[in-house]
């Protein structure tokens, strides 16, 4: 079932969302990207994460039509791109959202990947936008634990509550440092593209535990990202039945003898692996 993850500094963060990567890049399919958000918001997927990066801001305006009248049932999640993370450039990187988003506040506001300005200035622009109350939360993507641990020292570094990463049945290595690090610290990990961007391999295995549970194997390998508590997995779809079939992944429960099964088909890391990122 989706249920709420509580992070260190209070945010609840439905552990299954909608993710809208490439969204917003052809008008043809605004009218069916906007439908199928709206539906996952009727099946209880309430978080919906995007970014100023895709399509230029225009994910950004087909959420903002998908949520109208129904703002306060969304838990929403944007991002500012490296090279506008300056102070100065995230406060206004933040405003062009939430103008194209059409909402007062951002729920929770990222740092995409690292750049080259400062971070320190970044945390403390984010500070800055709690104060104003046009964000709620603040978090990262794309951080590695040597990136996050720095961070933590940092003014503003504490109150990061999510690093959104690549995690998936075929990328694992976040496992062995990562995963724990955060979980130990309510810090939730933010699952991308979690079925490969649907080149995840069709492997019997995932057939085999389909099967025992009733599911496609894909539903399968998305819910098997929501194994730990702390971690949330943001599919992006399109057509309803996919939609559908993510949100029923979320009900899934797996048996000692499935994740046995799933291991050693997909076998975790051995060793550390630096963090993958697409």
């Amino acid at each position: 079932m989706v249920y709420d993850f509580r992070t260190r500094t209070g945010a609840l963060i439905p552990n299954l969302g909608l993710g809208t990567w490439r969204m917003g890049e052809s008008v043809a399919a605004r009218r069916e990207e906007i439908a199928a958000l709206r539906l996952g918001l009727d099946l209880g997927l309430d978080l919906i994460d995007t970014a100023e990066m895709y399509a230029d801001g225009g994910a950004e305006t087909v959420v903002a039509e998908a949520i109208a009248g129904r703002r306060d049932e969304v838990f929403v999640v944007s991002k500012v791109l490296p090279h506008n993370a300056s102070y100065a450039g995230t406060l206004a990187a933040c405003e062009r959202s939430l103008k194209r988003l059409r909402v007062e506040r951002i729920d929770l506001y990222l740092l995409h990947w690292p750049g080259t300005h400062p971070l320190e200035e970044t945390l403390r622009a984010f500070t800055e936008l709690a104060l104003q109350g046009k964000i709620v939360h603040h978090g990262v993507s794309n951080f590695d634990l040597d990136e996050l641990e720095r961070a933590e020292r940092l003014p503003g570094g504490a109150r990061v509550c999510a690093n959104q990463v690549l995690y998936n049945l075929e990328r694992r290595g976040i496992e062995r440092r990562l995963i724990p690090w955060c979980g130990s610290r309510n810090v939730a990990i933010m699952a991308y593209s979690p079925l490969e961007q649907g080149r995840m391999r069709p492997h019997e295995a995932l057939r085999r535990v389909a099967a025992r549970h009733d599911a496609s194997p894909a539903q399968v390998a998305l819910a098997w990202t929501l194994r730990h508590d702390n971690v949330i997995a943001i599919p992006k779809a399109v057509r309803p039945a996919h939609v559908r079939d993510n949100a029923k992944a979320a009900n899934i429960v797996f048996t000692d003898e499935d994740l046995a099964d799933i291991d050693r088909a997909f076998p975790p890391p051995r060793g550390d692996v630096p963090l993958e990122t697409l």
